[in-house]
C-alpha cells in the first residue's frame, strides 16, 4: 500500500482514489487519534472549496467524525487558510479542509490542521494512515449521547476577512485591481475583502458551477486575467488557485510576477521597515536562482528546504524565522498565518506599493529571473517513487548536467500531488533549456509512465 499522505494532504481523483469510505475513515481516524492525545470530545471546523464533490466528501467525514464521537462545526466554502486561521480563533482541536488546491475538478484532497492551525506532522500522519486501514474495526464506537453533532457558522467568512483586514494600515483607495478567482473558494470571500479595503476592484472567473475550478483561470493560467489588466488600464492583478493559498500577480503591462518576486518585493520592505526576523527568507531548491542573487545583494540570509510550504514552515519554526514560500505563490507570514494565504499575500504586496507610491512593474525590478523551464511528466503513480533509482534516469541527468556545465542547474523531483515528475532547468542560456529539459522528461516518461 503507498502512503496516501502527500505534501499537502490526501489527494486523488474523487469517487475512484479518495472515495467516502475512505474520507470517512480518515475522519474517524483523526478522531481517535484525538481522543486517544487526550482529547475528551474533539470540535472540529470543516471548510470546503467549490468542486462538485466536496459536498460528498463533507458529508463522509462529518459522519465519521460524528460516529467516532467528535463535533463538526461547518464554514462552508472559504479557503484553506481561513480554516487553518479559524481552528485557533474558534477554539477548536482540529481544522479540515477538503480540497485540491491547484488540481482540475475532478481531483480532491483532504488537508488537515491541529489546533493551532498548523498542518500535521509526519509522525501523526502516519498514525491517522494505520489506523485509516487497519485499527478502525476493533474501536468501540459511541452511542447515544455520545455520538457527535453538527453545527454551522454563518459568520466564518466575516471574522476570517476581520482578521486579514487587520494586517495592514489604512486601505486601498485609488488602487485599481482585478481579481481572478480561479471559479474557487475566493469566488466567496475575495470581493468582501477589497470591497472593505475600498479598493477599485473588477473580478474575474468567479462563477463556480462545481467542474469549472482552476479551468483555464487562476494562478496556474493567467493569460485571460493578463488581457484584462492591459485592456482596462488596471494597476495590476491577482490570481488565486482553487483553495486561495496561493498567489501569483501580474503588473500592468500585464507580466507575470510569481512568488519569488512577490517575496523579494514584501522581504526587502519588512527588512527596510524592521520586521524580517533576523534578516532571513526561507524558499524551496525550485526558487529562481535570480532570488537567491537579490538576496545576497541586499543583505538577506536565503535558506532552502524541500519542495511544498509545510517544509518552508518547518524551517521558518525551527530557526524563529517569520517569512518564507515558494515561486507557485505560496508565501507564509507567519506573523498573521500558520500557512500559506493567497489573498493574505495579496493585500500585503498591495500595500507594499501603496505606502511606497510603486507601480508593480517598477518594485519587481529589485530580482532578475534567470532563465527557466520546467516540464510535467505524467507517470504511474507508483513508479514515480523510482525517479532517483533508475539508472537510465540517471545518466540522461548527468549528461544534462555537463551540458549545463556550472552555468545553470536542473532540478527533477516527483510531485506531492499529483503522478506526475517535475523537471526544471535553469540556466542564462535561454536557448539551452528547453532541449536539455525535454531530453531527460522523454528518458523519464520513457522509464516510468
Amino acid at each position: 500500500m503507498s502512503r496516501i499522505f502527500g505534501t499537502d494532504g490526501v489527494r486523488g481523483i474523487a469517487n475512484l482514489e479518495l472515495t467516502c469510505e475512505l474520507a470517512m475513515n480518515i475522519g474517524r481516524a483523526v478522531t481517535i487519534t484525538l481522543i486517544e492525545n487526550g482529547c475528551k470530545r474533539p470540535k472540529f471546523i470543516i471548510g470546503k472549496d467549490t468542486r462538485i464533490s466536496s459536498d460528498m466528501l463533507e458529508s463522509a467525514l462529518k459522519s465519521g467524525i460524528c460516529s467516532a464521537g467528535a463535533d463538526v462545526v461547518v464554514v462552508g466554502i472559504i479557503p484553506t487558510p481561513a480554516v487553518a486561521f479559524l481552528v485557533k480563533a474558534y477554539g477548536a482541536d482540529a481544522g479540515i479542509m477538503i480540497s485540491a488546491s491547484h488540481n482540475p475538478y475532478q481531483f480532491n484532497g483532504i488537508k488537515i490542521f491541529d489546533r493551532d492551525g498548523y498542518k500535521l506532522p509526519d509522525e501523526m500522519e502516519n498514525k491517522i494512515e494505520s489506523l485509516t486501514f487497519e485499527g478502525l474495526l476493533s474501536y468501540k464506537y459511541p452511542v447515544g449521547e455520545d455520538i457527535g453533532g453538527v453545527s454551522y457558522e454563518s459568520d466564518a467568512m466575516f471574522d476570517y476577512i476581520d482578521h486579514l483586514k487587520s494586517t495592514v494600515q489604512g486601505d486601498f483607495s485609488g488602487m485599481k485591481v482585478v481579481l481572478d478567482c480561479a471559479n474557487g473558494a475566493a469566488s466567496e470571500t475575495a470581493e468582501e475583502l477589497f470591497s472593505q479595503m475600498g479598493a477599485d476592484y473588477r473580478i474575474l472567473h468567479n462563477a463556480p458551477d462545481g467542474v469549472n475550478i482552476n479551468d483555464k483561470c487562476g494562478s496556474t493560467d493567467i493569460r485571460s486575467l493578463s488581457e484584462y489588466v492591459v485592456k482596462n488600464n488596471m494597476d495590476l492583478g491577482i490570481a488565486f488557485d482553487g483553495d486561495a493559498d496561493r498567489c501569483i500577480a501580474v503588473d500592468e503591462n500585464g507580466k507575470k510576477v510569481d512568488g519569488d518576486a512577490i517575496m523579494a518585493i514584501c522581504a526587502l520592505d519588512m527588512m527596510q521597515r524592521g520586521n524580517l526576523a533576523k534578516n532571513t527568507v526561507v524558499g524551496t531548491i525550485m526558487s529562481n536562482m535570480g532570488f537567491s542573487k537579490f538576496c545576497r545583494e541586499n543583505a538577506i540570509n536565503f535558506e532552502t528546504t524541500k519542495v511544498g510550504d509545510r517544509y518552508v514552515l518547518e524551517k521558518m519554526l525551527s530557526n524563529g524565522y517569520n517569512f518564507g514560500g515558494e515561486q507557485s505563490g505560496h508565501v507564509i507570514f507567519h506573523d498573521f498565518s500558520t500557512t500559506g494565504d493567497g489573498e493574505l499575500t495579496a493585500i500585503q504586496l498591495i500595500d507594499v506599493l501603496n505606502r511606497k507610491k510603486l507601480k508593480l512593474s517598477d518594485a519587481r525590478t529589485i530580482v532578475t529571473s534567470f532563465p527557466q523551464v520546467i516540464v510535467n511528466v505524467r507517470v504511474d503513480s507508483e513508479k514515480k517513487c523510482l525517479i532517483n533509482k533508475d539508472d537510465d534516469v540517471f545518466r540522461a541527468l548527468c549528461e544534462a548536467r555537463e551540458v549545463l556545465n556550472g552555468n545553470g542547474r536542473i532540478v527533477v523531483r516527483e510531485s506531492g500531488t499529483e503522478p506526475l515528475v517535475r523537471v526544471m532547468v535553469e540556466c542564462a542560456d535561454v536557448d539551452k533549456i528547453q532541449d536539455i529539459a525535454d531530453k531527460v522528461a522523454v528518458k523519464i516518461s520513457e522509464k516510468l509512465s
